[in-house]
């Protein structure tokens, strides 16, 4: 199972409704693209004020190596992006492997 996590920092002026079709599009993938299993929405709610400004984390799962391969030239995934360039600012993404016992 591989975690991918995105941490994002929208434009200033992102409306709600862009910030929307965001998620919108994030949640579809499990309905969209075999191998990922979920998809986890979170807007920053921390009080240590140490954001630097990432408002929003997205965290999404995938079965296996194979399905991250899938995902990240998918159709599916490159009209996500064409929703998703116009109002980010920056993006961390990090991927890891969870270790299952």
């Amino acid at each position: 199972m591989i975690r991918h996590v995105l941490v994002v920092r929208f434009v200033p002026n992102a409306r709600d409704a862009q910030i929307q079709a965001v998620r919108d599009a994030f949640e579809a993938m499990p309905s969209t693209i075999e191998g990922v299993e979920s998809v986890e929405w979170g807007e920053n709610n921390s009080p240590e004020g140490k954001n630097q400004g990432y408002s929003h984390v997205i965290l999404m799962t995938f079965r296996d190596e194979t399905a991250r391969q899938t995902y990240l030239p998918h159709p599916a995934h490159e009209a996500l992006k064409e929703v998703f360039r116009p109002v980010i600012e920056d993006l961390i993404v990090i991927d890891y492997t969870v270790a299952l016992s």
